[in-house]
């Protein structure tokens, strides 16, 4: 018992990484800054075109600032440590770090999940039942839907964590991977993660399942509705509001199901090429996905563009 007390009392983890090869440190370090900093720029951007453009004050806008804003926070919680860990020999991270990590992680990752879900059923109604869109999709709805989707995954998210915080580690605090995520880190524990399973396996896929589902129940009436447009250009029309937001629902959760769909047991490193995409590259392509596709944001951003020039200029 005396062994058990004093070998449960973990104080930090070795976070492995991306690689273990010194000469791979250096050119990591780079790659992951220059990602972090275009996700910074590009998604405050967005954010900052849509609160000074009176024409983007619409929901979907909103939905999308949020968005944004979310983006930001997700991947400040994983890339900043992992630029410290490539110029550290001792690539560490405190107990409390790491739990903190995992649970905004959890919460983020899955506030965007409800976002995305909420930006479906916005162009659901507005293209299947656009009469009544004003009176659906107005400003006090889409607070609560904002608010619902911020404040709801981190419900989630607590509760994995203190279930984590129960664990005894006392075989290894090696984590074989990037990040603080739940898997690797139930592989460390010497103690039953029973409880764990049974909680990642019902409660876990309701919540990650849940809003693809609305999602992709969205976009089948939003294709029947299309399919019914007489002219090919109304089709065209239609399609091409949606197909930025289908880019990026492909991008997240194919990312996301490859990584957690699949048994505890089979979670390898293979799955570090997934889980950067979900973490860091759908974050910095976000912005350039809306705004290469869609007229209004780039006309948005050359105001925005043009203020600043305005502001730089010399008088």
């Amino acid at each position: 018992m005396e062994t058990i007390n004093q070998t449960s009392s973990v104080s930090e983890f070795i976070v492995l990484g991306l690689s273990s090869r010194p000469e791979d440190q250096k050119p990591l370090f780079v790659l992951f800054l220059t990602v972090y900093l275009v996700t910074l720029t590009g998604n405050l951007l967005i954010i900052l075109a849509i609160r000074s453009d009176p024409q983007l004050q619409t929901p979907m806008y909103f939905f999308l600032s949020f968005l944004s804003f979310t983006d930001i926070c997700f991947t400040t919680t994983v890339v900043p440590k992992m630029l410290m860990n490539f110029l550290s020999e001792k690539k560490t991270i405190s107990y409390a770090g790491c739990l903190t990590q995992m649970y905004f992680l959890y919460a983020l990752g899955n506030t965007d999940s409800c976002l995305l879900a909420v930006m479906a059923f916005d162009r659901y109604v507005a293209i299947c039942d656009p009469f009544h869109y004003v009176t659906t999709m107005s400003h006090r709805r889409c607070v609560l839907l904002v608010a619902f989707s911020c404040s709801f995954p981190h419900l989630h998210s607590l509760l994995h964590t203190l279930l984590l915080n129960l664990l005894i580690f006392c075989d290894s605090s090696i984590i074989h991977h990037f990040l603080c995520d739940l898997n690797p880190l139930l592989k460390l524990s010497c103690s039953s993660i029973f409880v764990n399973e049974i909680v990642i396996m019902t409660e876990g896929p309701i919540v990650l399942v849940t809003p693809f589902l609305c999602i992709v129940f969205s976009y089948a009436r939003i294709f029947v509705t299309v399919l019914k447009i007489p002219s090919a250009a109304g089709k065209r029309k239609a399609f091409s509001t949606c197909g930025s937001h289908l880019t990026v629902v492909t991008l997240f959760y194919g990312s996301i199901f490859y990584v957690y769909l699949q048994p505890m047991s089979t979670y390898t490193v293979k799955d570090h090429m997934a889980t950067i995409v979900y973490t860091v590259l759908s974050s910095m392509l976000n912005p350039f996905i809306y705004s290469l596709r869609n007229k209004d944001l780039k006309q948005g951003l050359r105001k925005l563009m043009g203020k600043r020039s305005s502001w730089t200029a010399p008088s």
